[in-house]
């Protein structure tokens, strides 16, 4: 590797300067969370319109980004430009809405037009703001401090560790939100029906589980042998289900299995031992209807890489396997 010059040290110096107080004003913003964001977390749960979220600048462009985040998670939000509010856009803005006013320095000329002409058309107005005496602040129905003790610009002009609190403090109020309304994995789903994501969430064990002749099955009066020729011909899954008196589910044999039993009985033929006393009792199964995300979870945590799924007299009805969930969707990103 290159040895580094003394401007490009500076260079590397400058930027860990920016990341640390940036990352300071988040730690600083989270300790001073109280009853006022608690306020507005309960007023955001029982809106009865949407959340308009107005900011201008940068803070119009963070503002747009909570819009979005509110509204993907349970809350109806758009976004509003204030120069295009003062022109007709206010028509927007009903009863019942929330107007989320942006601004660091609470002075914003445009912005506080904007707060004076949405209350009579009956909006409660929010601010959220660097400074509690400000002329925005002093028009609110609750005014919540996103204050940072210095931007992180080297000239301490460019909104910076401002902006990146008030992004944050954005996210908190959308997730706090999220726990409030128990916002749910289906719910989010229909919010986002296209994409890996919406597909991640939608998809049900019933959309991948092989089913029928696909699914490898074996009697419990089967020798060891039988349940390696079914694991083998049936698409060589490495798996088998074993089924027991009225073909009910009494067990499951995998190639991890396998290799116990083989290691075991080293000193034998171990193909020709039964098979019931060998295979996993009370296999872990999982309902056709649960989401696929749910049962990659459960794979994950009990460190398998197949579920059988079982119908409501305790039979199999399919087998989910981690490489077909692989294969039609993405789950690991």
């Amino acid at each position: 590797m290159a040895k580094r010059s003394k401007a490009d040290e500076r260079t590397l110096r400058d930027a860990r300067r920016v990341l640390k107080t940036e990352a300071e004003a988040i730690r600083s913003l989270s300790g001073r969370l109280g009853g006022d964001f608690v306020k507005l977390v309960r007023m955001l749960k029982r809106l009865e319109g949407k959340a308009i979220v107005c900011g201008v600048g940068k803070s119009g462009h963070v503002g747009a980004k909570l819009a979005a985040t509110l509204s993907s998670t349970g809350t109806p939000a758009v976004s509003l430009d204030p120069l295009h509010a003062l022109h007709g856009d206010l028509g927007v803005v009903g009863e019942g809405d929330v107007l989320l006013a942006l601004s660091h320095s609470g002075e914003s000329a445009e912005l506080i037009n904007v707060v004076r002409a949405a209350r009579p058309l009956g909006a409660t107005i929010v601010v959220l703001t660097g400074n509690l005496e400000s002329g925005l602040a002093r028009e609110a129905d609750l005014a919540v401090e996103v204050a940072v003790d210095r931007e992180a610009c080297p000239l301490g002009l460019a909104p910076t560790a401002s902006t990146t609190a008030l992004l944050a403090f954005g996210d908190a109020l959308a997730m706090a939100l999220v726990s409030a309304r128990k916002f749910t994995e289906t719910e989010f789903a229909a919010r986002h029906p296209g994409g890996r994501l919406g597909q991640r969430l939608k998809l049900r064990v019933a959309d991948l589980m092989r089913r029928g002749k696909a699914i490898p099955v074996v009697k419990d009066t089967a020798s060891l042998a039988d349940a390696l020729r079914e694991m083998t011909d049936r698409d060589n899954l490495g798996v088998t289900l074993v089924v027991g008196k009225n073909r009910t589910l009494v067990g499951i044999l995998t190639d991890g299995d396998l290799r116990r039993i083989l290691r075991k009985h080293r000193d034998a033929d171990p193909l020709t031992l039964p098979l019931k006393p060998l295979m996993s009792r009370s296999p872990k199964c999982i309902d056709a209807d649960a989401p696929v995300i749910d049962a990659v979870r459960l794979m994950e945590v009990r460190g398998i890489t197949s579920l059988a799924v079982a119908d409501p007299n305790g039979r199999p009805a399919g087998l989910l396997l981690l490489h077909d969930v692989l294969g039609r969707a993405q789950f690991t990103a």
